[in-house]
């Protein structure tokens, strides 16, 4: 059978309209890269629980590792040269974004590159440390979401001193070579001679140093320890809890893991929460935003853990006025 020639001109055009869409669908979905720096161990199972928050929430978001994402993590366990070793190995991986948990691990990729796009999460005073030219309007390639407050540091002190009325010295174990060791540390001063308390700066470099320190410390009576934030003291949590129960010294933390590891209170951000919400940052990222047009965001809510089991093995009765005030109560 001879097919007309105007019924023939007929198929051959809606071929050529129909090969293409087919070709185009059977293409692989394009996939993109992004690097993750950890600022702690990869066996640290609060590392693990950031990630996994920080991979679910680009679930959500349509981004599944291994079919449309390829996610790169380093582990840099608290060590400055990791830091900037890691760094500089997820910007040569060419990554379409990065992400940044912990001020440490964006100073360090700030260093490797001013092009590829870093979202930050539990990063102190990005404004002060150079990472961002406003919250409102980051200006450059990174941006993200803050971790505490300066000058909310000073509650540490006022919590010791409520739960230890008698409390006359705090030792405050803080990393000095990062804007958060200095600015905590500062909020901390500024409340000290209102509720008469000395304090002793520690500063954090290795497990031998913090024993030697904070033992030193606690042979002198009304002493109490504050642990502000910063890799080095989740990376040695165990250690500084450990220490604390031995030598009976009361101590506040700067996050709930550590008193679900046995500290006494802590006050400050859920660390797990901006992790997940970076997640969305990257979403839009990939989608063709900039960080430069995405704001800086805080901490919507603080909150404050008492770990009673660990104020009775030290003899201490919490106060009514803060338990009141608790977000959660360990018993």
């Amino acid at each position: 059978m001879i097919m007309p020639r105007r019924e023939f001109i007929m198929l051959a055009g809606g071929a050529t309209i129909t090969w293409p869409l087919t070709a185009r669908a059977q293409q692989p979905e394009r996939v993109r890269r992004i690097g993750v720096l950890m600022a702690l161990a990869a066996d640290d199972p609060q590392g693990q629980a950031r990630l996994v928050a920080f991979v679910q929430g680009l679930q959500e978001s349509g981004w599944t590792d291994g079919r449309n994402v390829r996610i790169d993590t380093r582990w840099a366990a608290g060590d400055a040269d990791r830091f900037r070793r890691y760094a500089a190995e997820l910007v040569a991986l060419a990554p379409d974004v990065i992400l940044a948990s912990g001020g440490t691990g964006v100073g360090a990729l700030l260093q490797a590159t001013r092009t590829v796009p870093i979202v930050f999460a539990q990063t102190n005073d990005p404004v002060g440390a150079g990472y961002v030219d406003s919250l409102a309007r980051p200006g450059g390639n990174a941006t993200g979401f803050t971790n505490m407050e300066y000058g909310a540091s000073g509650k540490y002190l006022e919590l010791l001193k409520e739960i230890i009325p008698r409390m006359a010295r705090a030792a405050v174990l803080r990393d000095p070579t990062i804007p958060q060791g200095i600015g905590q540390f500062g909020a901390i001063q500024a409340v000290a001679p209102s509720l008469g308390v000395e304090l002793r700066p520690i500063d954090v470099h290795d497990a031998l140093e913090i024993e030697r320190a904070v033992t030193a410390f606690a042979r002198s009576p009304n002493g109490g320890l504050i642990v502000t934030g910063s890799a080095l003291t989740a990376v040695h949590r165990d250690l500084i809890i450990a220490l604390a129960a031995r030598l009976k010294l009361p101590a506040v933390y700067w996050d709930r893991f550590f008193v679900t590891g046995g500290g006494l209170i802590s006050y400050g951000p859920d660390s797990i929460d901006p992790h997940r919400r970076a997640a969305g940052y990257v979403d839009r990222i990939l989608k063709g935003e900039k960080p430069a047009d995405l704001p800086v965001q805080a901490p919507s809510k603080y909150e404050l853990v008492v770990n009673l089991k660990t104020a009775k093995a030290l003899g201490l009765d919490v106060p009514a006025t803060v338990l009141a005030r608790a977000d959660a109560v360990i018993e």
